[in-house]
């Protein structure tokens, strides 16, 4: 695993919450995944993955600096900010969060394991 793979896989993951693709967020979320959300609660992939599927949840504008990428064997910290606009059950939003990302390398690809994000403007 490289910072080049993680990057891909994080511009992967952008382009599908953008897209609301199911599809590409199942595959690279991990089925156990575990997810502070800005608001404190902690939800799993088949939540998040509802979110999408329920149309609950739109993104019109992301926007990510990389802050931080650490690799730790096959393991990947990442940290950064990403500005967002978009719907949440049709109540629009703007927000500036940061976040911290886990990747980890199986043999079936690099997936999302766990993380946390954070309203910080």
């Amino acid at each position: 695993m490289t910072k080049t793979e993680i990057l891909n896989q994080e511009n992967k993951l952008y382009k599908a919450i953008q897209e609301s693709d199911i599809v590409m967020l199942d595959e690279l979320l991990h089925e156990d995944l575990l997810f502070v959300i800005p608001n404190g609660d902690v939800i799993t992939k088949e939540m998040d993955l509802q979110t999408y599927r329920s149309g609950n949840i739109k993104i019109n504008k992301l926007v990510p600096k990389i802050e931080n990428l650490n690799l730790l064997g096959d393991l990947a910290v990442i940290t950064l900010t990403i500005e967002l606009q978009g719907s949440y059950h049709k109540e629009a939003f703007e927000s500036k969060c940061r976040y911290i990302r886990f990747w980890k390398e199986f043999p079936e690809g690099i997936k999302v394991v766990g993380g946390s994000g954070m309203v910080i403007g």
